[in-house]
């Protein structure tokens, strides 16, 4: 069921994305970069392995309305290995979806899509989810979000972890 309700959120998303990008102009007014950073710590049997994680993000963006915006997002988070275990990495491949009540304040999203694993012999990727809960002005994002490797027991189960995380608003020149 859980896999069912992620694929089916994974592709209402890029769904949006796709109808967004083809209705919208993109603009140095309603589209930008987003580059940022996050710490977190893993939650689950993931924290048996490692006991700190830290990342970079990069995020493109376009508002859709002045309180939806929509995107894609890539980046690398390490894991970092404790107990003599080696650390390991994560590299997500999605999209985003952002809900900004306001021009300046609270604002939450998600963001899904498939992360590959890097740095650990024999293991497979699995879908993801990064719900997130922050404040924004026009140039900086600040969040807390929950991120969640979905995978099966057979792979190692799923891959979790609790942060929070910063970005900043790279905007596109005018000419």
């Amino acid at each position: 069921m859980k896999r069912i309700l992620l694929f089916s959120a994974a592709a209402i998303l890029f769904a949006a994305v796709k109808v967004n990008a083809q209705s919208t102009e993109i603009t140095s007014k309603n589209s930008w970069l987003k580059l940022g950073a996050n710490v977190g710590v893993p939650v689950g049997n993931v924290s048996n392995y490692s006991s700190f994680t830290a990342g970079l993000e990069l995020k493109g963006q376009i508002l859709e309305t002045n309180y939806l915006g929509l995107g894609l997002t890539t980046g690398y988070n390490h894991y970092f290995g404790k107990d003599g275990f080696d650390g390991f990495g994560t590299i997500p491949l999605g999209g985003f979806i952002r809900i900004y009540p306001q021009s300046k304040g609270f604002f939450f999203g998600t963001d899904l899509g498939y992360s590959i694993i890097t740095g650990l012999d024999d293991a497979k990727g699995g879908f993801y989810i990064k719900p997130q809960l922050g404040y924004h002005n026009y140039s900086w994002n600040v969040f807390g979000y929950y991120n969640d490797i979905i995978r099966s027991n057979d792979n190692g189960g799923s891959i979790g972890s609790v942060g929070i995380g910063a970005t900043y608003n790279i905007r596109f020149s005018k000419k």
